[in-house]
Parts: structure tokens; sequence; C-alpha cells
């Protein structure tokens, strides 16, 4: 019985629905990330537990450069959802991306520079890139 079973039909399992996925990933990125980074980057750093420090334009400028990136994600994740001529190339880069922030925030926790938040992200990250491969369009 186990014999039978192929490791790699785990990547694509949930294929077919992987235009459901692209949405519900591109809305909860606008909404939790993209949104909220770019308007109030200081309050989202210290929600995360990130020390703020006195002057606060590098932290604005940062925060907002980086919610307007995570705004393009999302928004281009909820366009691919509709396109499945795009969406190999868009799962691509939605896996970098993960991996990428798995690298990341494991580099930050290895040299003890960043909350204990941003090391609990490593296994969101690490979450978000098997769900990615499960829904990996077939």
């Amino acid at each position: 019985m186990y014999e039978s079973w192929d490791k790699t039909n785990m990547i694509g399992l949930w294929g077919s629905y992987s235009d459901l996925f692209l949405l519900v990933i591109g809305s909860l990125t606008l909404l939790i990330f993209g949104i909220p980074m770019a308007i109030w980057p200081v309050h989202w750093a210290k929600t995360l537990r990130w020390p703020i420090p006195s002057e606060t334009n590098l932290c604005v400028y940062y925060g907002r450069c980086l919610g307007c990136v995570a705004f393009v994600i999302g928004s281009f994740g909820i366009r691919a959802a509709s396109d499945p001529a795009v969406q190999i190339f868009y799962f691509q880069f939605l896996l970098t991306c993960w991996m990428l922030m798995v690298l990341v925030h494991t580099y930050g926790a290895l040299k003890k520079i960043q909350p204990i938040t941003e090391t609990y992200e490593i296994g969101f990250w690490l979450g978000l890139s098997v769900l990615t491969l499960l829904f990996w369009p077939i």
C-alpha cells in the first residue's frame, strides 16, 4: 500500500484550486502586509516588537517601501488568479519570495538581531512555501 505512494504527487496536490489560492494569498497580503505597512509602518514595527529609534524618518521610508512592494505582490496575486497563462510564473515568484523570507529571518535569528516575533515568522514563511507547492498549478 505505501510502496505505491509517490512523493512527487504532493506538488500540485490541490493545483486545481490554484486560482483560489492566489486570490486568498493576494487579498491577505494586501490586508495584512501591504496596506498596513504602507500607511502605518512605525505602528507595524511596534506590533512586531521592534525597538523604535527617536528619529523615525528612515523607518517610515523603508516601511512604506516594503509595504508598497507587498501591495504589488498582493495585487498581482489577485490578477494572476484570473489568468492561468501567468500562474506558473507567479507561483515561481511567490515561492522565491517565501524562501528568501525564510533565509532573511533565519539569518536574523542566528545573529540575534531581531525580535522573537520575527523569528517565529520562519515557520510562517516555511508554511507558505509548502502551501504554495501544494497549490501549484497543474
